[in-house]
């Protein structure tokens, strides 16, 4: 996971260096040895964590040429939205919560059994494992909901959760910070379709997400103070260092 963490991290510095005008549009990034030694990672990093970018419409590697900075984002159908991991969380409680409404009222006993086993999955201490079934889960009540342009707009979510690095870093960071409590959510909102109650359905996906929204926020606080942190730490070995009394 540390490893997995550390590519998106780089993507991030890259990105930033892109939007600074360090490596602007049409301009080649340095190789993949430069950009390691820079970053003091190693080429694998880097070459995972173009390949985010090229996802996302940000770079474009040319087999053979190197990689080169994209004049503008892609005007592609199904391109994704420069979107922080709160716009998400905030618009899937919306579009979720009455998705899980409407399956209430309409999930097979064969959902409902495909809903526990997945919980039983999103058990497993294999992160991979967990996150797949995670993203099952909430696609499962989609689709029970039996309305295709929320199926649509559910799935369109999940990928911006997964393919947007910022966001897939933010997410990833709330779920390693309170795994119990997220499997007792879903197991709320699991609850409530077995007793098809909408009203209780749609409270518990609500919840889920609000309380994903506080820990988003505690998480972000706790990064920003570690910065300050090391930037004093930083500042009282440069200028304290050698003081003399």
């Amino acid at each position: 996971m540390a490893e997995q963490r550390l590519f998106h991290a780089i993507a991030e510095q890259l990105t930033k260096l892109i939007d600074e005008g360090v490596f602007p549009p049409g301009s080649r990034l340095p190789g993949e040895r430069e950009l390691a030694e820079r970053f003091d990672v190693s080429r694998v990093t880097i070459r995972e964590a173009e390949i985010a970018l090229q996802a996302i419409g940000r770079i474009e590697i040319k087999t053979g040429a190197g990689v080169y900075v994209c004049e503008a984002p892609p005007q592609r159908p199904g391109a994704l939205p420069d979107v922080t991991a709160f716009e998400v969380t905030e618009a899937r409680a919306l579009v979720e919560a009455e998705a899980a409404a409407l399956a209430a009222k309409h999930i097979s006993d064969e959902d409902l059994a495909k809903l526990s086993a997945l919980l039983d999955a999103m058990e497993s201490e294999d992160e991979d494992i967990a996150n797949k079934a995670d993203g099952e889960f909430h696609a499962t009540i989609a689709l029970a909901s039996g309305n295709n342009a929320l199926v649509h707009t559910i799935e369109a979510y999940w990928r911006m959760r997964e393919e947007l690095p910022e966001v897939k870093r933010t997410y990833e960071a709330i779920c390693d910070d309170d795994p119990k409590t997220r499997s007792t959510e879903h197991q709320e909102i699991l609850d409530a379709l077995l007793a098809r109650d909408s009203d209780r359905a749609r409270s518990a996906m609500r919840s889920h997400f609000h309380r994903m929204i506080s820990s988003m926020l505690d998480v972000t606080e706790r990064e920003a103070l570690r910065e300050v942190q090391e930037r004093v730490s930083q500042s009282r070995e440069r200028f304290l260092s050698g003081a003399t009394h």
